[in-house]
């Protein structure tokens, strides 16, 4: 896959509930528990410093004010899927659990194992710093 369009076809073909669909962004949300939780994942185009295409995987975990700093520095550094970062939505600071990949070598398996990875552990993470509830 080299392009973001070639990545927003297939994840419509792979049959993801894609709500979003925009030039550098696509939009879907994961049904997780046969239904009965939902989790927003973003996909989104980024160039690095040398113009090489890269995608990033992204989905909001909690409300950004009162994280402890130390816990998502700890998750970091232990994590082998995704990093946490703030990032902005409608006007608020989320922490969000992102994952880049270079275009080059993407194949449409890792897509659906980034959007499935990203969206069960930013599911998980969601459920223990928001009491349960879906953040978004």
């Amino acid at each position: 896959m080299h392009t973001f369009k070639s990545i927003r076809q297939h994840l419509t073909g792979a049959g993801f509930n894609v709500v979003l669909q925009d030039e550098g962004v696509a939009s879907i949300e994961l049904s997780l528990e046969q239904g009965s939780r939902y989790q927003t994942i973003f996909l989104s185009e980024l160039q690095d410093e040398d113009g090489r295409p890269y995608l990033r995987v992204s989905s909001a975990v909690a409300v950004a004010d009162g994280v402890d700093v130390t816990r998502a520095l700890k998750f970091n550094w232990q994590s082998r899927v995704g990093y946490l970062a703030i990032g902005e939505m409608g006007g608020d600071a989320y922490l969000q659990l992102c994952e880049n990949r270079p275009f080059e070598g993407l194949d449409g398996a890792e897509v659906h194992r980034l959007v499935l990875d990203i969206g069960g552990t930013s599911d998980r993470m969601e459920r223990a710093l928001s009491g349960e509830r879906d953040v978004l």
